[in-house]
């Protein structure tokens, strides 16, 4: 009857798993209010898996728009 604690992760781990760098997650994280953070650890925020589903749609779609606007 035990459950399991969520898995939580940090904007490292996003940044990680999508291949970029934490600064561009931060930014977008601060432009895309509705991807909030499930919990925090002191200052840390703390967010779940799907968050990185998130940020890599998003990520995507910015990457599409900049290269419509390059040719």
């Amino acid at each position: 009857m035990h459950d399991r604690a969520p898995q939580l992760i940090t904007v490292g781990v996003i940044a990680e798993a999508v291949g970029t760098t934490s600064e561009r997650v931060r930014r977008l994280l601060r432009s895309r209010l509705y991807i909030r953070p499930a919990a925090y650890a002191g200052h840390v925020r703390l967010f779940t898996s799907d968050a990185i589903a998130h940020v890599r749609r998003e990520l995507n779609a910015i990457d599409a728009r900049r290269a419509v606007g390059d040719r």
